[in-house]
């Protein structure tokens, strides 16, 4: 029997039911349940960060109704502010109208940034370019695992910015987010690059700037999906962000809603994705949306989005207990899928929050959920 995502109604059953449905789609045991109920214990939470004396709680849910390149998936999304989740799930269901999400990314290419000082520039960068395959081989001597996998130093890129010198070593980390080998790599060539360039290495450190790694998502809205007044209500939306900074900020933060609250499921860098989001809004010297919206001559509605993400399903805090299990729920065997489904959690956020604040604005929705959490307050 084919699964689904689509699931009319989730949200008026029990906790309990909720957590069963998920746990049949997505074949949690009964250690697995457990996991996400009772949470980790001082011990295992002592061992991820220093001086631990407790622990904060965030709720866990889940948006329905996603279906994302033709496969339907449930989303796993950690978030504290009330009617997020509620708003994807709405915008799913819409998508799917249209076939839903169509995403794509490119290969997991991180970039290890490396500073150099060198008293003549231009030299330095010849010296580096004409050294390249030792520089390679001296980064990919580092994790002979990760070379096996098709991973490792593939290429480097040299600027120069004054007197300095900065190269960029392109790292394919694979399945993980990869700051550790990334860091790794630059650190074990700075000593190489400064004797053959007479020049003094300074930072070695990976950049959050993630350019080489895009996810990008894409819907079509048939024209009965929503009202004209729906659809020329998002698309004043995105243009009111295209002109105005102050808007284009909050436009993207209701994009991150959705895509932290996932990150934050799975054990993800959630500062990593946000810094890089923004940096990639403003990489043009102008600050801008994310997102772009457009109605077709057919009068469909056209959404997109393109942002690095740099996510991971293996290493880090991808290992702990719960993010594990958001894992298996979400089902996603490589980490350039995950971050096409995080992409088109984004795209579906904004579509969410654009059609709500472009009719009857955001406040209604959002007071009525969290009048609902105030009264067991």
């Amino acid at each position: 029997m084919e699964k689904s995502s689509r699931l009319p109604g989730f949200y008026r059953l029990s906790v309990e039911e909720r957590l069963n449905i998920v746990s049949r789609f997505s074949n949690l045991d009964d250690d697995e349940k457990r996991i996400l109920t009772d949470g980790s214990s001082l011990d295992e939470l002592d061992l991820m960060i220093e001086n631990v004396i407790g622990k904060i709680e965030i709720p866990l849910g889940i948006a329905v109704n996603f279906l994302i390149n033709g496969r339907d998936y449930l989303i796993p999304m950690a978030i504290e502010e009330p009617s997020v989740v509620a708003a994807a799930s709405n915008a799913a269901r819409i998508a799917r109208s249209g076939g839903g999400f169509k995403a794509t990314s490119t290969e997991p290419i991180m970039i290890g940034q490396i500073q150099l000082i060198a008293k003549n520039p231009e030299s330095a960068k010849e010296k580096i370019l004409e050294n390249k395959e030792n520089i390679l081989d001296i980064a990919n001597s580092r994790d002979k695992i990760l070379l096996d996998l098709g991973g490792g130093a593939k290429d480097l890129e040299v600027r120069i910015i004054d007197n300095m010198v900065i190269i960029h070593l392109l790292i394919d980390v694979r399945d993980a987010m990869g700051a550790n080998i990334v860091n790794t790599m630059a650190e074990s060539v700075a000593e190489y690059i400064e004797e053959i360039t007479s020049g003094k290495i300074y930072l070695r450190i990976l950049s959050n700037l993630a350019v080489k790694r895009l996810a990008r998502a894409s819907v079509s809205i048939p024209r009965d999906a929503l009202s004209e007044e729906e659809m020329n209500g998002i698309i004043k939306a995105y243009e009111f962000a295209l002109i105005d900074r102050y808007r284009a900020v909050t436009h993207n933060k209701g994009i991150m809603n959705g895509i932290i609250a996932v990150a934050l499921a799975t054990g993800n860098d959630t500062r990593a994705i946000e810094s890089g989001a923004h940096g990639y809004a403003s990489i043009s010297g102008r600050y801008l949306p994310l997102t772009t919206w457009e109605i077709d001559e057919d009068g469909n509605l056209n959404g997109r989005i393109e942002l690095p993400l740099a996510v991971g399903i293996v290493g880090g805090s991808t290992t702990a207990p719960y993010a594990k299990v958001s894992l298996k729920i979400l089902n996603v065997k490589t980490a350039r899928e995950l971050s096409e489904v995080m992409a088109s959690v984004g795209l579906a956020q904004n579509l969410a929050a654009l059609r709500a604040l472009s009719t009857e604005g955001i406040q209604k929705g959002h007071m009525k959920l969290h009048k609902r959490r105030l009264k067991n307050v």
